[in-house]
């Protein structure tokens, strides 16, 4: 089976690394297929169990991540004492990585095949023979063209994201604090590093002065020695309409985008390519290479989970936001319920991984 994956991007060169142990025939085709990616501060959050996905697939993974036990949940309000904590008593909440390092080390793969193609389109694709093509790239012709439909929230938020480097400690546990601002998260990444990201309610850029002063407001855990230039891109809320066009199945951030308060936009990627593989696995299996078929399937399977996930995040910030106009009358008791009530709790903990 011949498939493309167009763009030279995180997602597919994660996923041309799980499709060539596989077995199956990938090219990854681009305009710009050597390009490397600048240096970035950001960061990825992976749960456990698409951690461990991750590590079966690529070579290295296990030098890179960092775990994290728990995440406490804190208000403005009640900023010395947690709302709630979500904890997995059997293994680690989730692993940080730095993207810069999934990236590099996602490119190391020998196997990976970089095709150049200049203002490529459906015609010049369709010369190349490809069983399926998978489209991650935002501004390629294709997706200009075909998937343009889309049912799109723009926040009109900006998210900061960060860098602190501090004095050693036990750096197991992450904290969200969903401050008057909005949210606030520090994830570490080791033992004298920690991921700083705040999506604030506003267009205003934040300098770097002016975030270090809000993490020192709010943190009662590291002794701060630097911080790292901020990065800041819009936050939206988006979901195609359609997945796919023909034998042209589009994914990644093309398909869905989310809030990054809860973490979860490469996480959904990660379960959108277990899903995929497996529809690949028993399509291939049948003897079944059809691409449109197998984009059909990928939608119907996917689709709707997507849709729902993403509308439980935008709920989970709508929440908060209210919450916190309403000085957290809403969030305390139900984190009192959360608290008392085992299956509410694990219930919780389960839909956080």
């Amino acid at each position: 089976m011949n498939i493309c994956l167009l763009g030279n991007n995180l997602t597919n060169l994660v996923l041309a690394n799980i499709l060539i142990k596989k077995k199956i025939n990938v090219d990854i085709v681009s305009q710009n297929p050597r390009s490397t990616l600048k240096n970035t501060v950001r960061t990825i959050a992976i749960s456990s169990k698409n951690y461990k996905y991750l590590k079966d697939n690529i070579n290295g993974l296990d030098s890179i991540g960092w775990p994290t036990k728990k995440i406490r949940i804190y208000s403005d309000k009640s900023k010395s004492s947690e709302l709630f904590e979500f904890k997995n008593y059997s293994d680690n909440n989730f692993y940080l990585i730095k993207y810069i390092e999934l990236y590099n080390l996602s490119k190391k793969n020998k196997s990976l095949k970089f095709i150049k193609l200049k203002n490529y389109n459906l015609d010049t694709l369709k010369n190349r023979n490809y069983n399926l093509i998978i489209n991650s790239e935002q501004n390629n012709q294709i997706t200009k063209k075909y998937f343009q439909s889309k049912i799109l929230k723009n926040y009109k938020s900006l998210s900061h994201t960060a860098i602190i480097n501090h004095k050693k400690t036990d750096n197991k546990i992450a904290a969200q604090i969903f401050t008057n601002s909005g949210p606030l998260a520090f994830l570490p990444l080791s033992d004298k590093e920690t991921s700083i990201v705040f999506s604030n309610n506003s267009m205003n850029l934040i300098n770097k002065k002016k975030l270090f002063q809000l993490v020192d407001k709010y943190n009662t855990k590291y002794k701060i020695n630097k911080i790292s230039d901020v990065e800041s891109f819009g936050i939206k809320f988006l979901v195609l309409r359609n997945y796919f066009f023909k034998n042209i199945l589009s994914f990644g951030d093309l398909i869905h985008r989310v809030h990054p308060l809860a973490g979860q936009g490469f996480n959904m990627t990660i379960r959108d390519i277990k899903s995929l593989i497996s529809i690949l696995d028993k399509n291939i299996k049948l003897g079944i290479y059809d691409g449109e078929i197998i984009a059909q399937m990928f939608q119907e399977k996917n689709k709707h989970i997507n849709f729902m996930y993403g509308i439980g995040i935008d709920s989970i910030n709508t929440f908060f936001m209210v919450d916190n106009k309403l000085k957290n009358k809403l969030s305390e008791p139900l984190f009192r319920l959360l608290r008392g009530n085992k299956f509410l709790n694990n219930y919780a903990t389960f839909f956080s991984n």
